[in-house]
């Protein structure tokens, strides 16, 4: 098992018995006046975790990306790539990681000011690319994502030591109550929940597919979504939903004929950068964590 140098705050897989630990990082780091967000809209991220916001990419910038989407989907090169990622029951394409770095349309998407501004005012610092995927989740076929915690895999097993990382989701479709939408349990990024069960060797080969450990157990779920409030993020294509690191959340099956895609980026503090894994023996692959923690520009 790896040992960092650094002091573990959000001890995971070590216990018998899960636990609760309170968050001691804040959850908006910036103000008013580092970026494009309200004070009312920091307020609502504070509270809940997560935030909408609609009508960022136009319809011919999202159709852009739909097309390209649809490329790789096809592409058998992509498919054959170890960060392609299918549903555990068939060859449908789950994932596919580390678009961000080269790929001519979601490269400069990643980098856009737009989005990219919002996670700096959130994180209060310049920030990298942690991680960047594309998410299918097709009509009829598409599979669930079960309750969990970015920031406990991304602790356990990346080295990530504080919660000072945001996600954000842009859709490439609409969004609906039906087809499997992203679920926040608002104010679960105040609890740090501490799971049960050592990391596996090469674990990511199968938590990708369908994750068992890193996941909160159903007593524990219970009581944070008592606490809280389930909040589905619905919305157009082209808005951009960020949520916090450690927000519980989760998307159920799609068996609508609408399918749901959407462009994940994860960004981190450069003042938050790896270490060494808490809960692993080595670190994930590098299309998972980014290593490279060059601020964008």
């Amino acid at each position: 098992m790896s040992v960092t140098t650094q002091q573990d705050l959000y001890p995971t897989r070590v216990g018998t018995r899960p636990e609760f630990i309170k968050r001691v990082d804040p959850v908006v780091w910036g103000g008013v006046e580092d970026g494009p967000l309200s004070a009312e809209q920091l307020q609502q991220f504070e509270r809940n975790g997560c935030l909408i916001v609609e009508g960022v990419f136009s319809p011919d910038e999202v159709d852009a990306c739909n097309t390209r989407l649809d490329e790789m989907s096809r592409d058998p090169r992509v498919r054959d790539d170890e960060g392609t990622i299918t549903e555990p029951e068939s060859n449908e394409v789950r994932s596919v990681f580390d678009v961000h770095k080269a790929d001519p349309v979601f490269k400069p998407t990643a980098e856009d000011p737009r989005v990219a501004d919002i996670a700096r005012q959130i994180l209060g610092s310049q920030v990298y690319i942690h991680q960047s995927r594309i998410n299918f989740k097709p009509g009829f076929a598409g599979k669930e994502f079960w309750w969990h915690s970015d920031f406990e895999t991304w602790h356990a097993e990346d080295g990530m030591p504080r919660m000072r990382a945001v996600s954000a989701s842009i859709t490439l479709t609409d969004n609906y109550e039906v087809n499997g939408p992203l679920m926040i349990v608002g104010g679960s990024q105040n609890t740090f929940v501490s799971t049960v069960g050592e990391t596996p060797e090469d674990h990511y080969k199968s938590s990708l597919k369908r994750q068992q450990i890193g996941v909160p157990d159903e007593e524990s779920l219970e009581r944070l979504i008592n606490r809280g409030e389930i909040h589905t993020m619905t919305g157009k294509a082209g808005s951009v939903v960020f949520f916090d690191c450690n927000v519980m959340h989760a998307s159920a099956g799609n068996i609508t004929p609408f399918p749901r895609s959407n462009i994940f980026l994860v960004y981190n503090s450069v003042e938050n950068t790896l270490e060494e894994p808490y809960a692993a023996g080595k670190p994930r692959p590098e299309f998972l964590a980014s290593r490279d923690f060059t601020p964008l520009a």
